[in-house]
């Protein structure tokens, strides 16, 4: 059987040396993947006078799933992000933000396990906006029940296939009757074709409070772009932070970019330092999608080991070990599996 074609795309900043790291852990794993290497970002803005060339997104198309570092976004290219400009160019409608528990990692919670997905093509996030006068901006928040209706059913369709238990749709419609009220009432309708799912509605901001109190309650929320970015950031923040996080962004069939949820760190680059955890456990979300289950869960299983013991693990976890030390000690713990 022919090997998985995956796009890799390294990134810049620390997104090389994190990808490095990253792919020696999944090929340690057993991974049955052939890379489809490309450019794009801040590094390549001389040779192709974009950050993100159009060959880089037609391999993608082809491919079907790419697993890309961190990208720096360069000023003054015109992009507002590179990582924008790619979910909007592929219509990678849904952003899937899983928060679980590491034991070893510093946080005053335990037993978490969320899923935040986040509709990322509408929004006040597409950012529609002008200047109405020299001293008046104005956005516009566009919400229409196709957006709506897709992202939704994506998150029903997320927790069937993967076992879950309960969806929490969250909004502002007490306020943003239209709007959000447009996103509530196409959730509330699609509810009824999953009676096997519980569901339940949340205000945004009582979200933010509910989710520090009690996040054990929560399972898989679904909400509109703009909070979709806060509470997701939110959740990571509940488990240790952006370098323990891992992301993915889907669209229609299998098309799919997997990444880690922090930047670029341009200050740290080359310096081996920064945690691998994210980009290697979005290797571990890939893994997943492409059908390599058990290549996922070795993963996995070296990455909480390792964590768990703390002995190797990077500065930012509270360890003094370079980011390619921390590979080679989740990759002696799989060759032991």
């Amino acid at each position: 059987m022919a090997k998985r074609i995956v796009t890799l795309i390294p990134g810049d900043g620390v997104g090389p040396s994190l990808v490095d790291a990253a792919l020696a852990v999944i090929e340690a794993a057993g991974a049955d993947i052939e890379w489809d290497r490309q450019e794009a970002g801040a590094d390549v803005m001389d040779k192709y006078g974009t950050p993100l060339p159009e060959m880089v997104l037609d391999n993608i198309r082809e491919n079907r799933v790419a697993y890309k570092g961190p990208i720096t976004t360069p000023v003054g290219s015109g992009f507002r992000s590179v990582n924008v400009a790619l979910r909007k160019e592929l219509d990678l409608y849904a952003c899937v933000r899983p928060a679980f528990f590491i034991d070893g990692v510093k946080t005053p919670y335990r037993d978490i396990d969320l899923v935040v997905i986040r509709e990322n093509m509408e929004d006040l996030y597409a950012g529609i906006e002008h200047m109405v006068t020299p001293d008046v901006a104005e956005s516009v928040k566009v919400i229409t029940r196709q957006g709506s209706e897709r992202i939704v059913r994506f998150a029903f369709e997320y927790i069937r296939k993967n076992d879950r238990r309960k969806l929490t749709v969250v909004h502002k419609a007490n306020i943003m009757k239209m709007t959000d009220g447009l996103f509530l009432d196409t959730a509330r309708r699609l509810s009824e074709e999953y009676p096997d799912v519980e569901f339940e509605e949340r205000i945004v901001d009582n979200m933010c409070m509910q989710l520090v109190q009690k996040p054990q309650l929560y399972d898989v929320m679904v909400m509109p772009n703009l909070y979709g970015d806060l509470l997701s950031d939110l959740t990571a923040g509940l488990i240790g932070g952006l370098g323990i996080a891992p992301s993915s962004n889907l669209g229609d069939g299998e098309l799919a970019v997997f990444e880690p949820a922090h930047g670029s760190a341009p200050k740290y680059k080359g310096l081996d330092k920064v945690d691998p955890t994210a980009q290697i456990l979005s290797g571990y979300l890939m893994l997943k999608h492409i059908g390599q289950a058990d290549v996922a869960d070795r993963v996995l299983a070296g990455v909480r080991k390792v964590i768990g013991e703390g002995k190797v693990v990077t500065y930012d976890i509270g360890g003094d070990a370079k980011t390619s030390e921390m590979a080679r000690a989740i990759i002696g713990v799989i060759e032991e599996l």
